[in-house]
Formats: C-alpha cells, sequence, structure tokens
C-alpha cells in the first residue's frame, strides 16, 4: 500500500500571500481541502476503512473552524476562497 504525497505548493501557489507562506488561515484551508478530497476519493475504494474516516471528519472540523475564523476577521478573501477552492458553505 502506498500512500499519496501531496504536492502543497500547486496547491496553494495562488494563496500564499508571501514566498515562504505556509502558516495563513487561507493556505491551510487549501491544504485540508486537498487532504480531504484525497480521502473521500481513498473511501469510494476502501468503504470499510472506519479509522480514517475519523480522521477526515477531524480535517473537516478544522477546516469548518478556520473558515469561520476567516469569514469574521476578513470577509474579502473568504469569499475568495470559497470560489477558488469551489466549496460550498
Amino acid at each position: 500500500m502506498t500512500k499519496k504525497i501531496l504536492n502543497k505548493e500547486n496547491v496553494y501557489k495562488d494563496l500564499k500571500q508571501h514566498a515562504k507562506d505556509v502558516g495563513s488561515s487561507e493556505v491551510q484551508i487549501a491544504i485540508l481541502t486537498e487532504r480531504i478530497r484525497y480521502l473521500t476519493e481513498h473511501f469510494t475504494k476502501n468503504k470499510k476503512d472506519k479509522h480514517s474516516y475519523t480522521g477526515l471528519t477531524t480535517l473537516v472540523n478544522r477546516r469548518k473552524k478556520l473558515l469561520d475564523y476567516l469569514s469574521k476577521t476578513n470577509s474579502t478573501n473568504y469569499k475568495k476562497i470559497l470560489e477558488k477552492l469551489n466549496i460550498r458553505k
């Protein structure tokens, strides 16, 4: 069994605020979204993988908290990131 390595640079290259940005809310949301999409694809093949399902729930909750924070602090970036990552809220 191989583990997929996410190419994080391609995921957040348009969202980062400076050259070494990996900690801003926008970048964290983008990385979490990529991991969530990978796990949902994983579950189409592995329906009985319950342990990874709890990890998926954790990722979704963390992304939801970051999105709530971003909507309160910077609503323009919030709308931009929802549109860019194709997330419905």
